[in-house]
């Protein structure tokens, strides 16, 4: 895993920058970067965070990757989640699925649960960023912050003893559980116990195993333990359950561990490339926005693994933050723009939390089939709304009460336009703009950062219903409205003017 990040960066100025270099910091920056937003990451590690730890990409998070550019690298280096093997005394038990699909699930183009390690999607996501021009720095961790009305002040410090101050607009903390932007800002995490088992998880070499199933030996006492093949490597992740908070994890005790809960011998393992022993809690900062400095991912909500949640939560988090701050620090929008992200988020956040609990605390069991069509009902994120937002404006004489909404993500579906244009939708929102739907009907003039589309028919024409459709860069309805006057005021506060004002 070579990490060819920049060490000294040579930049006159930055307007973002982020700490911490995982799955959504480097989200948020490439999303920032495609804008023309001057980006900076820096991470306290001396390479990328090591270990598969998030492994599993929902359909909500593939939508958004492959808006950034960043699909078809994840799909070379990924695979679909393999059957559940099932093993008791030595015996293969049948095999099954963890997650049954949803048949009324939103339609989306990544309709599938993507299997892929997470340090692999974190050399992806670096390698889009340097592509577009943001910078990301490895061996430097943040010292201290402070701000005025104004900017950001942080003092960095690096590995080789040197240290360094940056002033810039904005800073977003993006820097895991222990955040250190949030320990400098004061701000508290308000959780609860709720008695939920510690765990062990590793990347390990095991022989004596296909890798064509995610192994299970399910049995309690002592409790479950897991093998899943993790794609384009020969590793497996291992996953086990531990009672009480007093294990260390080692190549020894994980290796006890396979030999104590399956069949295979303990020199089955013949590497133990990482581990790591957690205590899975649920806890929500306080707030996710002190002045210029905003809270993102672990940084801002914590949980536990359970339904794969927590780097697909942390990306939406970054994917709904980033078109905010280009709008304020690229348009001028009015910097209120960004009370809306808490606004949206922490009800997104609240519901994962409740989720990954329950759903942490059921394990995989081979038996219990309402459980995998309930994951398969849950864990894609594509329902996750923001209707309630004051950035969601529905001024439609005549909707359906059960139908699409300003806050829904819009549906990927079909449709043909004036142009000649014929596919899903999300092809032709593709891109860091707002784009503007006129449904059966002609569109007025708008801004130079506005595509417009005029959709005449197909599935989305059927869905929708005639009228006016801001599309929102993170693919969820800002404004449906019959009428074009509604636009001018609403693009406004996005920094956008209309056309002859």
């Amino acid at each position: 895993m070579s990490d060819p990040t920049l060490r000294t960066p040579q930049r006159p100025a930055v307007d973002v920058l982020v700490v911490g270099g995982g799955p959504t910091g480097l989200t948020l920056a490439c999303d920032l970067a495609r804008r023309g937003v001057r980006t900076h990451v820096i991470e306290a590690a001396e390479e990328l965070p090591a270990g598969s730890r998030g492994k599993s990409l929902q359909a909500r998070t593939l939508e958004t990757f492959d808006d950034l550019g960043v699909t078809e690298a994840l799909k070379a280096s990924g695979s679909p989640f393999p059957p559940m093997q099932t093993w008791r005394d030595g015996e293969r038990q049948g095999e099954w699925w963890l997650i049954e699909p949803d048949p009324e699930a939103p339609v989306s183009q990544q309709p599938q649960q993507w299997l892929i390690p997470q340090w692999r999607t974190q050399e992806i996501l670096r390698d889009r960023l340097l592509e577009l021009g943001g910078t990301l720095e490895c061996g430097a961790r943040l010292v201290s912050l402070s701000q005025t009305d104004a900017c950001v002040t942080a003092e960095v410090a690096r590995s080789d003893g040197g240290r360094r101050v940056l002033t810039v607009p904005y800073l977003v903390g993006a820097d895991g559980s222990h955040s250190t932007v949030r320990e400098a800002l004061g701000i508290a995490m308000k959780g609860e116990d709720r008695g939920l088992r510690s765990a062990v998880v590793a990347d390990v070499r095991v022989e004596g195993l296909d890798r064509d199933h995610w192994h299970i030996w399910p049995d309690d006492p002592p409790g479950e333990l897991l093998l899943c093949p993790l794609p384009g490597t020969a590793d497996f992740q291992l996953n086990a359950k531990i009672t009480g908070d007093d294990f260390t994890a080692t190549p020894e005790t994980v290796r006890g561990l396979l030999a104590d809960r399956t069949h295979l011998p303990s020199d089955a393992v013949t590497q133990v490339r990482w581990s790591s022993f957690y205590r899975p809690r649920t806890a929500m900062a306080e707030r996710f926005r002190e002045g210029r400095v905003l809270l993102v991912g672990d940084a801002a909500h914590v949980h536990p693994p359970g339904g794969g949640q927590g780097l697909n939560i942390g990306v939406q988090d970054a994917y709904n933050l980033g078109w905010k701050l280009g709008q304020v620090i690229g348009h001028r929008a009015p910097d209120a723009l960004l009370d809306s992200y808490e606004a949206e988020r922490r009800p997104a956040a609240s519901g994962v939390l409740d989720l990954s609990t329950r759903l942490y605390r059921a394990g995989r069991k081979p038996e219990d089939g309402d459980q995998a069509r309930y994951r398969g009902r849950v864990c894609h994120l594509l329902t996750v709304h923001y209707r309630d937002s004051e950035l969601s404006a529905d001024a439609r004489a005549h909707r359906s009460p059960a139908g699409v909404r300003a806050g829904d993500r819009v549906p990927d579906l079909p449709c043909v336009t004036t142009h000649g244009a014929r596919g899903h939708l999300f092809d032709l929102l593709r891109g860091p703009h707002f784009t503007l739907l006129a449904v059966n009907g002609a569109p007025p003039r708008v801004p130079s950062g506005v595509r417009v589309h005029q959709v005449t028919s197909g599935p989305l024409a059927e869905e929708l219903g005639t009228g006016l459709f801001l599309i929102r860069p993170d693919q969820h309805i800002g404004l449906a409205t019959d009428n074009p006057r509604d636009l001018g005021p609403y693009l406004a506060r996005m920094g956008l003017r209309s056309a002859g004002t």
